[in-house]
Formats: C-alpha cells, structure tokens, sequence
C-alpha cells in the first residue's frame, strides 16, 4: 500500500482549505453589496431636498401647481430623488371619497387636475370643492365657529419606479367655493360656513 506524505497532504488540504475560505468570502461580500445597498421602497414628497409628510395637500384654485417629486429609499438608510427615465406619475379620482362639497360625484382626470410627467399637478376646469366645514355652531351660538376643513372627496397620486409604487398621496382642490352650509350636521351645520369658503389656507 502506498504511503502519503503527511507533509504533502496537509499542504493539500491547508490549499483546498484556503480555497474555501477565499470563495466564501466572496460569496458573502457580494452578498453583502447586494442587501446593505439596495432599492426598498419609493415615496412621493413635496419637496426636492428631503422627503417631507404628505398630509393635507390643496391646490388651492385654477391654475395654481403643486410640484410632487420622487424619492427612494435603500436598504443602507440612504434617500436619493428620483427623476427622468423610469419614473411615472399617475392620477386618479379616489375610490372611497369622491364627492364634492355639495354632495355631487366629482368629476374624473383629466379634468379638474391634470398632471404632467414630470409631476406637475395644475388645478384646470371645471373648478371644484373638495372640502366642507365641519365645525358645528352649538346653540346657544348663532356665529359660524372658525372651519374645521375635511376632505369630501380627493385625488390620488401615485408613482412607479422599478417595478415599485408609492403609497397614494390624497390631493384637494380648492377652485370653486364651497358649500355655505353642511348637510351631514343637520341643524348645527345650516350656514356654519356663510361665506361659502373652501379648505384650508
């Protein structure tokens, strides 16, 4: 029988063990790269400079914008803005809220807002409400108390990039004066908002 080296084969195996060593070193580098560094989630801002929060946005009468811009966030805690190829805007009346002030189905994109490929939201004809006064005048009160704006219907914008899209952000609009009055409140809402006005700002 044929006698090996002990010199030989340990320098055998301390070559293949290095071998192993390298090649799983490797393998979890690149790991590494590919989940310390990577796309998670996208969201809409409205801001340029920072991700900002995104409650209560009104384009507040017709042809006023509102800018919208894109951020994604990676897994290492990093936000880079998005723009140019890849990402798309999209537009559309909210299925749940979508009434006007006075109660009236409101119309559908593109009209009432129109929005641009870069995320440019114009506020267009027909001009509309989307908020009512909230506030109740509590007798023995006879003045209207300051408004208290909620959302009778909304817009929903949203954005994809790499096959990700962000969480819808809900848009008001305020081109047409509102309701003087809120059904939903019986008595305690008749005139509490007299003159008419629309949402917030």
């Amino acid at each position: 029988m044929q006698k090996i080296s002990y010199w030989r084969y340990s320098a055998v195996n301390l070559k293949t063990l290095f071998a192993a060593l390298a090649c799983a070193l490797l393998v979890f580098s690149m790991l590494g790269c590919g989940t310390t560094n990577h796309l998670q989630s996208i969201q809409l801002s409205k801001s340029n400079t920072s991700e900002t929060p995104m409650n209560g946005l009104n384009v507040p009468g017709i042809s006023s914008t509102l800018q919208l811009y894109v951020w994604e966030n990676r897994s290492n805690g990093q936000a880079v803005l998005l723009h140019g190829a890849g990402v798309a805007y999209q537009i559309k009346l909210d299925p749940n809220n979508f009434l006007d002030a006075f109660g009236q189905v409101l119309p559908a994109p593109p009209q009432v807002l129109s929005l641009s490929t870069t995320g440019l939201i114009t506020a267009i004809n027909p001009a509309v409400c989307t908020w009512v006064d909230v506030a109740r005048i509590i007798p023995p009160a006879t003045a209207a108390p300051p408004p208290s704006w909620e959302l009778s219907g909304s817009y929903d914008v949203t954005a994809t990039f790499g096959g990700l899209t962000t969480p819808p952000v809900n848009i008001g609009v305020a081109s047409a004066g509102g309701n003087p009055s809120n059904p939903a409140l019986g008595t305690q809402g008749v005139n509490n908002n007299p003159n008419g006005l629309c949402g917030p700002g």
